[in-house]
């Protein structure tokens, strides 16, 4: 079996509360994974867990075969949208991704065209992103996750702010980078979203995991 994450024991405990609880699971490549929970329920730290920015206070997780905390602070070949994307609000959505680009000097300009594009976004708009509407944050949050071509994407909500067109344009792109062989851990609270785009669903309530 071809796991990509795989997390085991893990539970996170901030001073008497137990926010995530003894989670045990594992995502095989090239599927999409759904995660439901009402807000609160722990789906965002678990993922957060996942992309190394929080550390459970047990467990371990492995990302790529990579020991989170250990081997590597955040896991490689991952792009990810976690709560609302923040971007410099006085660049255009061109010149934020450049700046982004460079911290892995990775791709070069074509590249970022060619994700603005796949989300439906024009490069050559000059207007800066503090005038963008949320739906167009969403979709740069999107571009900026997939632009470096990452096997792992981890979505936290991806689909906040967009009206119904922009909901269905990301679902075709979801499925687009699910049929290039990407692995896409998503949460939302759209059971629509769920049952179109999800391979295996789970829920999360009161910091407990388990498949539906």
């Amino acid at each position: 079996m071809d796991n990509i994450i795989v997390v085991e024991d893990v539970s996170l405990k901030i001073g008497k509360e137990e926010l995530l609880c003894n989670i045990n699971v594992s995502f095989q490549k090239g599927k999409i994974y759904g995660v439901i929970g009402r807000n609160g329920s722990g789906k965002t730290l678990l993922f957060k867990c996942i992309c190394g920015y929080i550390r459970p206070t047990q467990g371990m997780i492995r990302v790529h075969g990579s020991l989170i905390g250990q081997d590597v602070d955040f896991p490689d070949n991952t792009g990810m949208i976690i709560e609302t994307p923040g971007f410099m609000p006085y660049y255009s959505g061109m010149k934020n991704l450049k700046l982004l680009a460079q911290i892995n000097n990775r791709i070069g300009k074509e590249q970022i065209r060619e994700s603005m594009e796949f989300v439906g976004l024009d490069p050559d708009n000059k207007k800066h992103v503090k005038k963008y509407s949320l739906g167009m944050r969403q979709r740069l949050g999107l571009a900026q996750a997939i632009m470096e071509s990452p096997s792992l994407l981890v979505l936290d909500e991806p689909m906040n702010g967009l009206d119904k067109e922009g909901v269905a344009d990301v679902r075709t792109y979801l499925l687009k980078l699910k049929e290039e062989g990407k692995t896409i851990l998503l949460a939302s609270h759209s059971a629509e979203d769920i049952q179109l785009l999800c391979d295996e669903v789970y829920e999360m309530d009161k910091g407990k995991l388990q498949e539906i």
